[in-house]
């Protein structure tokens, strides 16, 4: 049994902690590419006990309660979108989110009240006025890095969480974008290799398909050179404001 302590740093919704960071926090204890699926507001500030089945599958847990399931996983996916750095910073200006009207502003990924450094202030928007393939920069900040000097593993899983939130609000055909409340219920990630801090890197996001309440989205992170550093599926789930943000179950 391993202790995890979500700090408040990185919450998605203001109560709880970001998806995709989560995610990642549980996946350190998967070799190799993982998938994992949220099955309750992760709580910040509080210890929670990370455990191994017999199954080989890892579950965190609070006191008796599954808040998340870890799996290995195989994550290919069957296409890569690319874009520069000038590209993804120029994709930032039109994205369909306006901070006066962010859903989550406190947001440890996403979250335009959050002071550089701090959260990670990754906003994607889209490559042109008509596509539904998202892009953003991302310079990682050094209170990112874990103890062998490159970016934490759960960073990479939070950069990449956001932006396919984003994505699976756009429609596939048109690129329109609808404002539905949203939650991660399963993200599977790759990482290919870890970037420094300060190294510039672009994240691009394209939605997968639709459900009924689930949506579905790809992403990649790759350096300014181009190479591919991680990817990551994931689905999304379609939920009421109050849900969204942790008033109603």
């Amino acid at each position: 049994m391993t202790p995890i302590i979500i700090d408040k740093r990185f919450c998605g919704p203001p109560n709880s902690g970001n998806g995709g960071y989560v995610c990642g926090r549980l996946a350190r204890h998967i070799p190799g590419a993982a998938e994992v699926t949220l099955r309750a507001p992760p709580p910040l500030d509080k210890p929670l006990d990370a455990i191994a089945t017999d199954e080989g599958t890892w579950q965190l847990r609070d006191g008796g309660n599954i808040v998340a399931t870890a799996r290995p996983a195989s994550v290919e996916l069957a296409r890569l979108e690319k874009a520069s750095f000038e590209e993804a910073c120029a994709a930032e200006l039109l994205t369909p989110v306006k901070p006066h009207e962010h859903p989550l502003p406190t947001c440890f990924v996403c979250g335009p009240a959050r002071a550089k450094g701090d959260g990670l202030r990754i906003f994607a928007g889209p490559l042109g006025r008509h596509t539904a393939v998202l892009a953003a920069s991302w310079t990682p900040d050094p209170s990112l890095a874990a103890a062998d000097g490159l970016i934490a593993p759960e960073f990479l899983w939070s950069a990449l969480d956001c932006p396919t939130g984003f994505a699976c609000n756009c429609d596939q055909q048109s690129g329109s974008f609808d404002k539905t409340p949203l939650l991660l219920g399963r993200m599977s990630a790759r990482i290919e290799t870890r970037p420094r801090p300060g190294e510039r890197c672009i994240i691009t996001a394209w939605p997968t398909g639709r459900d009924g309440r689930k949506r579905a989205a790809e992403a990649a992170i790759l350096n300014e050179a181009g190479r591919l550093l991680a990817v990551a599926r994931t689905t999304w789930i379609a939920v009421e404001r109050e849900v969204q943000l942790g008033r109603a179950s």
